[in-house]
């Protein structure tokens, strides 16, 4: 079985990557609300979006738990340099891991390669104006027509909504819930970009706005009544886990950011690490952030595996790691002071990014009631046996 400290060069090489390509251009993709062309270039060249996907078509090979844990890695090292970088990755391996589950042979020939080069840019179009965690009540509708279908509705809050060139769409069929492969180009999808959130303001969010969309019936990714139980179910579980292991990376950027500025800011006649009270926060920061890649690494061994635990831990991964990225952020902010609160300041961005993480992949309210219903039916299958 693989160990944490086995992959201690895969994360240092990822996290020189990032420190070079993303990091130095984090402030201005906040501000400007954007990722550049030539960071999706660079994160393509580096395998960034092979990562995840099927070897047969330009995705990476080996053994299949050592390849789970090196990918959320990745997402950890991006989630130290830019939660919207991250944001843009575990989108694209969020709708590319349905395609990769669900799709046809021809789907999979068609898509995954373009996918996994980065050549072609996915995106996972789920919420609407009136639903957002009830995933099964989508109120976009597909209806059939001859061969084809029909999709007509909005979706909003999607990542990515500005740049993806596919998305995989979740709407309401007379069969079910059944979701959708649309290309960018589709004639009747219009977007509206939004802008000016909270934060991951590079995570370039748009409204989509299906108008009688006429779709070829091949389009269908899975089949009728599957599209959230299965499909967006697929993407969802990946997200989560992409997204537990980049809140580890946000926390420790915060968690070093805190180390380097209290060794170097003097009160009071030293250095303030030497004060208690900081080094209580220190002391609570470095155990959250440990914790929570603990819990992710159980998380990606056990989804190498293919074991049934696999969902529950991830769901607590993504609980955990959420919640601790907000309270490390926050207390790197009070560690800086009003450094923290100055403009284009680090921790202050990760501070607004880590509000995000508790709302996105599953609000931590609901991921509450999953975690409690997995431990409800393992106390019931434990008193039957």
């Amino acid at each position: 079985m693989p160990r944490l400290e086995d992959f201690s060069a895969v994360a240092q090489e990822l996290s020189a990557f990032v420190a070079a390509e993303v990091t130095p251009h984090a402030a201005a993709i906040d501000r400007e609300q954007c990722i550049p062309r030539e960071i999706v270039r660079a994160l393509a060249q580096a395998g960034m979006f092979a990562s995840g996907f099927p070897e047969a078509f330009g995705g990476r090979g080996g053994d299949a738990e050592e390849a789970a844990i090196r990918h959320g890695l990745m997402h950890e090292a991006l989630g130290a340099g830019s939660a919207s970088v991250q944001g843009l990755v575990n989108v694209h391996h969020m709708a590319g891991s349905a395609l990769a589950r669900w799709g046809t042979p021809a789907q999979k020939q068609r898509w995954l390669p373009a996918l996994a080069s980065g050549e072609v840019l996915a995106g996972l179009a789920i919420t609407e104006p009136n639903v957002g965690s009830d995933a099964a009540a989508v109120e976009t509708t597909a209806r059939v027509v001859g061969s084809d279908f029909v999709l007509s509705g909005t979706k909003t809050w999607i990542t990515c909504g500005q740049s993806a060139d596919v998305f995989v769409v979740l709407a309401r069929a007379e069969e079910g819930p059944a979701t959708f492969i649309v290309p960018r180009d589709t004639a009747g999808l219009s977007f509206e970009r939004i802008d000016g959130m909270l934060g991951c303001r590079g995570y370039m969010l748009a409204t989509l706005k299906f108008e009688e969309c006429v779709l070829p019936g091949d389009a269908l990714l899975g089949k009728p009544r599957f599209g959230v139980t299965h499909v967006a179910a697929t993407g969802l579980e990946w997200g989560r886990y992409n997204l537990a292991w980049g809140c580890v990376g946000l926390g420790r950027a915060c968690l070093e950011a805190s180390l380097d500025y209290t060794r170097s800011r003097s009160q009071f006649g030293s250095a303030i690490s030497e004060h208690q009270l900081i080094q209580r926060m220190i002391c609570r920061m470095m155990v959250d952030v440990e914790a929570a890649r603990l819990l992710c690494f159980r998380a990606g061994s056990l989804r190498g595996r293919k074991d049934p635990e696999a969902a529950k831990e991830t769901t607590m991964a993504k609980y955990f790691a959420s919640q601790m990225a907000n309270r490390v952020a926050y207390d790197a902010v009070q560690i800086h002071g009003a450094a923290g609160c100055a403009p284009d300041s680090a921790v202050a961005r990760a501070m607004r990014d880590a509000r995000i993480m508790e709302i996105i992949e599953g609000t931590s309210q609901v991921l509450e009631i999953a975690i409690a219903r997995y431990g409800y039916q393992e106390r019931a299958m434990q008193v039957r046996a």
